[in-house]
């Protein structure tokens, strides 16, 4: 069994790398293609709001966006980290090559039949809603067998996934008005992924790049930290319990913010492949916090959303693809100049989608034009940067 681990310190070159090894270990079909599709769902977007022609029709423009968001370019994040994450949490291989390539040829078949005239629905629902029955399969083994069980939550929440995209094509098929549950409750499914995920990389990777440094973790707040965000999700599937849902949001901002405070140290704003992440993160504690005053009327509760969806899954995504990527290429951890801008362009992107429309909403489509485009170039720097990173071998000689 190979052995990756993530922290990815650069070895000495077994033999020199040679041709294409896209489907090596899952992060690199799936970072490649999220990012990619990252820029084109965002162009398209920003066509339509300033064009006014339509979407793909079977989910409709507004649940377009939001669904390809979620689960185009969300789960295909997910997907490769998981697909490379699990493989070193427990020793056991993940699918590679083929298996690997059919897995990542059906979420660019999900994403691209809703354009395809004379597609039935039904087909559209399929292929997309097999997409993470197929990712739990693929997982299903390494996580089951592994000495580890904790890493067994992986699959009710991936199923619990499947479930909200499951109400979401309910009522693009017209049988249900489950879709802006669905949408919410993916959105939460996320916060609990994420809250799960960054607890195990983000002091990893802070005390592994500064000397000395032990990153703080309270039992205490770790508990509250995952019993928030559950209360949050199921509070969502509760009619009339917004208010419930702002108060728990609020209470867990607060704790997200003593949880972050004990894995900072002042010298990550040295090292920008560092910040990122923990900026990323902090998105989640304004926008959960941002989430709780707009069930009081207190903000707009879209542009909140944004701060955790543009915010904390946008720039925490971002930060761990650009830093997990280096490390499994085999190539030393550090940020270039240019991907540098690229993490800076996404903050200031979120920055303007989520409070220009709160305090001058009368601009409200220069605010979209404007952040779209920042958000375009800062995935467009990270495409141009890691395609040869994500299609070319290790530059160290070793497997995935």
């Amino acid at each position: 069994m190979s052995h990756i681990p993530l922290s990815g310190r650069p070895q000495e070159p077994v033999s020199p790398p040679k041709g294409w090894a896209p489907f090596a270990l899952g992060f690199r079909p799936f970072f490649l293609i999220a990012g990619l599709s990252s820029v084109v769902l965002l162009s398209l977007w920003l066509t339509f709001w300033h064009l006014e022609f339509s979407a793909a029709d079977y989910y409709g423009r507004i649940g377009w966006h939001s669904h390809e968001m979620l689960f185009g370019y969300t789960i295909a994040v997910v997907a490769g980290f998981l697909l490379t994450a699990v493989r070193n949490w427990t020793g056991i291989d993940t699918i590679t090559n083929m298996p690997l390539a059919a897995l990542a040829t059906l979420w660019l078949v999900a994403r691209t039949l809703p354009w395809v005239s004379g597609i039935p629905d039904w087909l559209i629902a399929i292929a997309d809603l097999a997409f993470i029955p197929a990712l739990t399969l693929a997982l299903f083994q390494p996580l089951w067998k592994g000495r580890n069980k904790v890493n067994r939550v992986f699959i009710p929440l991936l199923a619990s996934m499947f479930l909200a995209n499951l109400l979401i094509h309910l009522e693009a098929l017209q049988l249900t008005n489950t879709a802006e549950l669905g949408t919410d409750l993916m959105l939460t499914l996320v916060l609990i992924l994420l809250t799960l995920v960054a607890g195990r990389i983000l002091p990893f990777f802070t005390q592994n790049v500064i000397p000395g440094f032990q990153a703080k973790t309270s039992l205490s707040i770790e508990r509250a930290s995952f019993s928030l965000i559950i209360l949050i999700t199921l509070m969502g599937l509760v009619p009339a319990a917004d208010k419930v849902q702002g108060l728990l949001f609020i209470l867990f901002a607060a704790v997200q913010g003593l949880r972050l405070r004990g894995w900072y140290h002042n010298q990550i704003w040295q090292i920008p492949i560092l910040w990122v992440l923990h900026t990323g993160y902090a998105w989640m504690i304004l926008g959960s916090l941002l989430m709780g005053l707009a069930q009081f009327d207190l903000f707009m509760l879209s542009t909140a959303k944004h701060a955790l969806t543009a915010g904390l899954i946008g720039v925490f995504t971002l930060g761990m693809m650009s830093r997990v990527a280096l490390g499994h290429s085999g190539r030393p951890i550090e940020s270039s100049k240019v991907l540098t801008t690229a993490f800076v362009l996404a903050n200031i992107a979120v920055a303007l989608r989520v409070f220009g429309p709160e305090f001058i909403p009368q601009q409200y489509l220069l605010w979209i034009a404007a952040s779209g485009l920042f958000w375009l170039i800062a995935f467009l720097i990270f495409s141009l940067i890691y395609l040869p990173i994500l299609l070319r071998p290790r530059i160290d000689g070793r497997p995935g």
